[in-house]
């Protein structure tokens, strides 16, 4: 079993110490994939996190021409959060952290991609924090990011913290990695927000604005390592792509969303994702409500919010 991370930098002399970030700490097998670079304690439950990101990732690709893809802004609060959970409140690598809802806003003026790779300094406060056994158990986490001090997001997410055992009980005999079968032929990639149709992740359904979820568990930015369950991250970008079908052609930049998550999306079962409409969030936006359901279960609800007007 992998060993506690150590807790460093709770110490006074150690409070502006920063500290370097694996892959690993952010649950990531390719370092192409691991955006924080390094994070610092700045009190007893806040943190500072530096995170790169890429202006040429294939699969966080540049969207509407020149802007940072928002999934982006989301996989960095994301990975930010998970890395304090291991190296800030030494949590061992092998637990599981289960996400059970985000919100997100974005200021898009300070998402302009440029010609090299941007640097973004994450501030993170953890609150409503429950312990186990001496282990973390349960957070509220509220992030800032910036570029070169301007504002570029905020958000606030709750999750989870499970032990191998309390994981082991709560799946039960779904513990077994899901590799993909015959994968159903994915909608056009335009039509999805995408460039390539590998990272499509939709294949089309008969019924209007409803579409099957196309999990391959070979792409490799999706899937890095072993799954017993469909990421996360592959239903919020499943739910980025539908609003994108049901909106288009113009570009679908969700500058604004949130997401909650009500149960596992299995393997084994066919996943369906619906976009319907709902009030705008935020003045001059078009907002859609998009579900995930398997078995008549819901799995997921997000509202994404995008200028109007593309």
């Amino acid at each position: 079993m992998t060993s506690a991370i150590p807790i460093t930098g709770a110490g006074p002399t150690n409070m502006t110490q920063s500290h370097p970030v694996s892959p690993e700490l952010v649950h990531r097998a390719r370092p192409a994939d691991a955006f924080p670079r390094g994070w610092r304690r700045r009190g007893e439950d806040t943190f500072s996190v530096t995170a790169h990101w890429p202006h040429d990732h294939a699969f966080f690709a540049p969207v509407a021409g020149d802007l940072h893809d928002p999934m982006l802004v989301v996989e960095t609060m994301r990975q930010s959060a998970m890395l304090i959970v291991h190296a800030g409140y030494g949590v061992p690598l092998d637990w599981h952290f289960m996400l059970t809802d985000l919100e997100y806003t974005g200021n898009e003026g300070q998402w302009d991609v440029g010609g090299q790779p941007a640097l973004i300094d994450v501030e993170l406060e953890f609150f409503r924090l429950e312990r186990r056994g001496g282990k973390l158990s349960r957070l509220k986490v509220r992030w800032v990011l910036r570029r070169l001090g301007r504002l570029v997001a905020t958000g606030s997410g709750q999750a989870r913290v499970l032990s191998p055992g309390v994981y082991r009980r709560l799946r039960g005999d779904r513990t077994v990695p899901g590799v993909s079968g015959h994968l159903p032929v994915p909608v056009p990639a335009d039509l999805a927000g995408r460039t390539r149709a590998a990272d499509v992740v939709l294949a089309p359904c008969p019924q209007e604005r409803v579409w099957r979820l196309r999990v391959d568990t070979s792409h490799p930015t999706l899937f890095q390592r072993p799954n017993d369950h469909v990421p996360g991250m592959l239903l919020l970008e499943a739910a980025r792509q539908a609003a994108s079908a049901a909106l288009g052609p113009a570009p679908f930049v969700p500058v604004a969303g949130d997401i909650a998550f009500h149960r596992y999306a299995e393997f084994d079962s066919t996943c369906w994702i619906q976009v319907t409409d709902t009030a705008p969030r935020r003045p001059g936006m078009t907002s859609v409500q998009v579900t995930g359901h398997q078995e008549d279960s819901l799995v997921f609800l997000a509202t994404l919010s995008a200028p109007r007007g593309g």
